[in-house]
C-alpha cells in the first residue's frame, strides 16, 4: 500500500480489505468478501470490453456473500467526503434491500468496517442449502 496516497475513496476501501484480510480468524466468512469493479477510469475498448463482459453502473463497490440478521448478504458502497451515492447506485441499493440483501453507504474504513462487525455478529440467516 502506498501510504503517501491522498485519502480517498480508493484508499479507504482499500482499508477496509486490509481489515478483512487481517480478522479472518475471527469472521471466516470475510474471506469472500470482494470488490465489484464497475467504476474508475476505463479507455473506451476497455469500457466497451467491460459492458460485454457484465459490468453494470450501480452496483455496489463492496459484496459479502454471508447470509446473516435475515439478509441473504451486504453490499456497501464506498463514498468519500461530500460525495453522494448517484441515482443509479441508489436504486441498485433499494432493489438489492427489496431481494433480501442488507446495503449500506460507508464514508469511511471506520464506518464499512463497524457495518462489517455488526453484520457478521448477527445470527446466521438459515437458507435452503443446495449440493453442488
Amino acid at each position: 500500500m502506498n501510504y503517501y496516497r491522498k485519502r480517498g475513496e480508493d484508499t479507504e476501501q482499500e482499508n477496509v480489505i486490509s481489515w478483512a484480510n487481517w480478522h479472518l480468524r475471527e469472521y471466516p466468512e470475510l474471506k469472500w468478501l470482494h470488490h465489484i469493479p464497475n467504476g474508475g477510469e476505463r479507455n473506451k475498448a476497455e469500457a466497451v470490453r467491460f459492458k460485454a463482459q457484465g459490468v453494470k453502473a450501480g452496483v455496489s463497490d463492496l459484496f459479502l456473500p454471508a447470509a446473516h440478521g435475515g439478509y441473504f448478504g451486504l453490499y456497501i458502497e464506498m463514498k468519500y467526503g461530500k460525495n453522494k451515492p448517484t441515482k443509479q447506485q441508489a436504486e441498485f441499493m433499494g432493489d438489492m434491500l427489496l431481494a433480501g440483501y442488507k446495503t449500506k453507504v460507508a464514508y469511511s474504513a471506520e464506518e464499512a468496517i463497524d457495518e462489517l462487525r455488526k453484520y457478521l455478529q448477527e445470527p446466521e440467516t438459515k437458507v435452503v442449502q443446495q449440493v453442488i
